[in-house]
């Protein structure tokens, strides 16, 4: 008896985040876990990895049970854009800060929609997302991370 996939688009993102979770397991295992109070290295990979699994899993089921989209073509533009995206945050977060890393990486990500039109109201819900970001993540949490990067130091001392 052949298993029959109904949902093309569930059922192979769900086997992404299935193998995505198992490798997250895999190499988390090696890393001190912890207590939810006292957090180890490897609390916070080993539960996102466990949650992508679960996420994954219901995936699959849904694919094999529900019918849906088969797999378009893969848009390597996006994919592209994405990735640049992830790329400049990390390259701009301690230069430029973390305002200006959020602004740069969110409109290279959102250009990776055929949709995206750069208006103001664009700007104007990035620019909130940012400043949102500093408060919860530098005051809130207090991480250590720059609001405005050492390339704005002389404009700010």
């Amino acid at each position: 008896m052949a298993i029959k996939v109904r949902g093309e688009k569930d059922f192979y993102i769900g086997v992404l985040y299935l193998a995505l979770g198992a490798a997250g397991l895999w190499f988390g295992q090696t890393y001190p876990f912890g207590t939810p109070a006292r957090m180890g290295a490897g609390f916070f990979p080993v539960i996102i990895a466990g949650l992508l699994v679960i996420f994954g899993l219901v995936a699959i089921c849904r694919g094999l049970a529900v019918d849906g989209p088969e797999v378009g073509p893969i848009d390597f533009k996006g994919i592209a854009l994405i990735t640049a995206s992830v790329v400049a945050f990390g390259l701009l977060l301690r230069p430029a800060g973390l305002i200006v890393a959020i602004v740069i990486s969110g409109l290279i990500a959102a250009s990776a929609n055929d949709r995206f039109k750069l208006g103001w109201q664009a700007l104007l819900g990035l620019f909130a997302f940012a400043a949102c970001c500093a408060l919860v993540f530098v005051t809130g949490l207090g991480l250590p991370i720059s609001i405005f990067g050492t390339a704005f130091a002389g404009l700010y001392r």
